[in-house]
């Protein structure tokens, strides 16, 4: 059996639904193409084939009037043909082929009514001549993509009513509603490349050039030379240039072109910086941990694109509703022209009219349009605040959620432990942090990187460790300044020296409280106790309830110990379930959705990834493992709790816009409707009726391109 390859393609000149659905009935009849997905928005298409050349797809493609290269072909993708009909790098509006033929339609239109002013016995035909100007393109289109496999095309159904207005003598009505339909086309293009605008934007976010340390020097280099390894500086009021970690210096970094998150956040050692936010506090040194490609940018903006290729069941709905519903129309468009005359004797002429008028109210732009438009910017407006969904299907089925399953580390906790509580015996609370992160000085264990943490905030110094060395199982040991210094485990100190009543109650205590305690001999006397414990994100209670408010339950699925997991779950007021294996958590998500319930699982690691994928929509919390994030459905590329109650806002908010679209274009092609059968409007208020449907469906949908979610406005 041949091997399926998957080949993705830009295409230049898709602006609407009805574009795409043409590219995807053209090449979905190669021989050997078994899928095919064209994204007006993106302008990209992913053909799923055995073996078919690209210059047939290439052909299929231009052959209903589109341009295609190999989305892996800068050259052709930036030059195009000399041969194809559109340029896959957009200009500014006013220089497009569709704003051009507006435009000479337009002008030969004002020039007929002139003619049809001075000289009015050839009017008629100066308004034939603007008509053909318009039609003869639209007529071109329809009859490609009705040998392309798409017959009753939008162009069909306008080509037959302008066609048939001439016979009927209204070629000055014709020729007004081709202009119109022209107008309505254009509008739908460039609301298209607002949408596109929105996501490209997020690529300028990123700064071109980039300064980098090497050998001793720093010098300037192309961000998208950068590669993993290299060492960033970063100076105040610089965007950062690529995703890294902090090697030297603290600040606050302004991450509100990513994220939409108002409040800088302080980072410093050690801490994840990404690629485009801004440094503004002092010099930070940054470790280079992804390549231009990958970078949370470029990964965004590739979701995103293969997100609007996917439809959601909404769009697939329509889309088959589509393909009855437009022969549908030239149908009902027959009966209203022949019936009147034929059976009761109505004036021809005026019952024809009526019939093309009905072909115009039927066009299903504005229908077609109403799911991918609002899809699109609802996944547009997730992308810039850190909020990738990998499909319409995901953002549609987000707002029937009904429980949400979540990981405990580096989910609900920060997955970084702070040190809690300092006992300080005989010495001061800073002596202590000091012998202790002198000790840890070095190490990346996350117990030691949470006593340098609390050292660097506490101003403590931190003075050379002799002979430091780790004993194993137990802890590490050393003299600082001339004290022989322990930090261990009770259990390890308690083999070296007593441990007071006093102390083990206040250490069980701890313990109770979820929290780990280590204890700091100096000269085989106990100086004091540290207490650490991972805890949990600041916006989790809030975030929490915010769901439950809403009628989702909550459940915390980890495999923890019982005791620091029922702490951490009382605290933020969700169920537990602890000690659990990976294949414990995807058990107990298959066994709640056989319960009926609609579940999402949100994680971090590797062992999540069996849970995420049995879930009905997985969720991979930011800073989490590759595993996680290709599995899941979705991810939070910040890491905010908060953004999964606003996930499921922003599918309730999207289908809300898709529901009023539809409203909109229905409720209008009724109301004309009825208003052309009695006679009160004609073919060019027909025309409006869907060019302005369209229009009104489109802007609508941007809205979402504004949206916010309810807890950060």
């Amino acid at each position: 059996m041949t091997e399926a390859i998957v080949t993705k393609f830009r295409v230049g000149g898709m602006d609407c639904a009805n574009c795409a659905s043409k590219v995807e009935n053209a090449v979905s009849r190669l021989p050997g193409v078994t899928e095919v997905g064209a994204s007006y928005t993106a302008r990209s298409m992913t053909v799923t084939h055995t073996g078919v050349p690209v210059a047939a797809i290439r052909k299929a493609v231009k052959a209903v009037g589109y341009a295609a290269a190999p989305a892996d072909d800068p050259m052709q993708t930036r030059a195009g043909h000399a041969d194809d009909h559109f340029e896959f790098d957009e200009g500014p509006w006013w220089r497009t082929r569709k704003a051009m033929l507006t435009l000479s339609c337009g002008s030969a239109l004002a020039v007929a009514y002139l003619v049809g002013q001075v000289f009015p016995e050839i009017g008629h035909w100066a308004f034939l001549i603007a008509l053909l100007v318009g039609l003869v393109p639209i007529g071109r289109r329809a009859v490609s993509g009705a040998m392309h496999g798409t017959p009753f095309s939008i162009e069909t159904l306008m080509s037959i009513a302008a066609i048939g207005a001439v016979f009927i003598g209204a070629s000055e009505e014709a020729a007004t509603v081709v202009l119109l339909f022209l107008v309505g086309e254009l509008l739908e293009g460039l609301a298209a490349g607002r949408a596109r605008a929105s996501i490209r934007g997020l690529t300028d976010l990123v700064p071109k050039i980039a300064l980098v340390e090497r050998n001793g020097e720093t010098e300037d280099v192309q961000a998208d030379a950068l590669r993993i390894g290299d060492t960033l500086i970063v100076r105040p009021g610089d965007r950062i240039a690529a995703d890294g970690d902090i090697l030297e210096g603290s600040s606050a970094i302004d991450e509100a072109p990513v994220t939409g998150e108002s409040v800088p956040n302080a980072k410093g050692f050690g801490d994840a910086v990404f690629a485009g936010t801004i440094n503004i506090d002092a010099v930070l040194r940054v470790n280079v941990t992804a390549a231009a490609a990958d970078n949370t940018i470029a990964r965004v903006v590739k979701l995103v694109e293969e997100a609007q290729e996917s439809k959601a069941p909404t769009e697939r709905f329509i889309d088959r509703v589509s393909k009855v519903y437009t022969p549908g129309v030239l149908v009902v468009g027959a009966l209203v022209a022949l019936a009147p005359p034929l059976l009761f004797g109505g004036d021809w002429n005026e019952w024809i009219y009526k019939g093309l008028a009905v072909l115009l109210i039927g066009c299903p732009c504005a229908l077609v349009i109403s799911t991918p438009a609002a899809i699109a910017a609802g996944l547009s407006a997730g992308a810039r605040r850190g909020l990738l969904l990998k499909g319409g299907a995901v953002l549609e089925g987000l707002r029937t959620i009904t429980a949400v399953a979540f990981d405990k580390t580096g989910t609900l906790t920060a997955g970084k432990p702070v040190v809690t509580d300092i006992v300080a015996i005989g010495r001061t609370e800073t002596q202590l942090l000091s012998m202790a992160a002198a000790l840890q000085s070095g190490s990346s264990h996350p117990l030691a990187m949470a006593i340098l943490a609390k050292a660097k905030e506490a101003n403590a110094p931190v003075p050379p460790a002799f002979g430091a060395k780790a004993l194993a199982g137990k802890g590490v040991s050393g003299n600082v300044g001339g004290v022989e210094v322990l930090l261990a485990s009770p259990s390890a100190v308690a083999e070296t020296v007593a441990i007071s009543d006093d102390l083990a109650s206040r250490i069980e205590t701890f313990n109770d409280e979820g929290k780990s305690v280590s204890v700091l001999l100096a000269n085989n006397q106990v100086a004091g106790l540290f207490a650490i414990r991972d805890e949990a994100r600041l916006d989790a209670v809030a975030s929490l309830k915010a769901l439950r408010d809403s009628g989702i339950a909550t459940v915390m699925l980890t495999g923890d110990n019982r005791r620091t997991a029922t702490v951490i779950g009382a605290g933020l007021g969700i169920a537990v379930k602890a000690e659990l294996m990976p294949e414990d958590k995807q058990r107990i998500v298959r066994e709640m959705r056989s319960a009926g319930q609609v579940v999402a699982k949100v994680g971090d690691g590797i062992n999540d990834a069996p849970a995420l994928a049995a879930a009905d929509i997985g969720i991979a919390m930011g800073g989490g493992t590759d595993v996680a994030l290709e599995t899941a459905d979705a991810a939070v590329l910040h890491g905010r709790v908060s953004d999964i109650p606003a996930m499921i806002d922003l599918s309730k908010a999207t289908m809300g816009n898709i529901r009023q679209n539809i409203m909109i274009a229905l409720g209008l092609k009724a109301v004309f409707l009825v208003t052309t059968i009695i006679g009160i409007t004609g073919l060019w208020v027909a025309i409006l009726a869907d060019t302005g449907a369209t229009v009104m469906v489109t802007a609508n949908a941007m809205r979402l391109l504004g949206w916010r979610p309810k807890q950060s406005a």
